[in-house]
């Protein structure tokens, strides 16, 4: 069986705006007394992603069932 997925636009650049802290949050440094920078960073991630996606669904339509296999 073959379980690859093919991601549309996959190879395109996104730019997200991250502070230092944010940054390296996300490369798993701990911030023991300020957890939110971990989420705000996560949060800034998800929201570029769920753009990405709106604006490729509204100029493609959405993706075919197929190529999510």
């Amino acid at each position: 069986m073959n379980n690859v997925s093919k991601i549309l636009r996959g190879d395109d650049t996104v730019t997200v705006e991250l502070t230092v802290k944010e940054l390296m949050a996300l490369t798993g440094v701990r911030f023991h007394n300020n957890h939110g920078v971990e989420i705000s960073a996560r949060k800034k991630l998800n929201e570029v992603l769920v753009e990405t996606y709106e604006r490729d669904q509204q100029e493609n339509g959405p993706i075919p069932y197929q190529l999510l296999l």
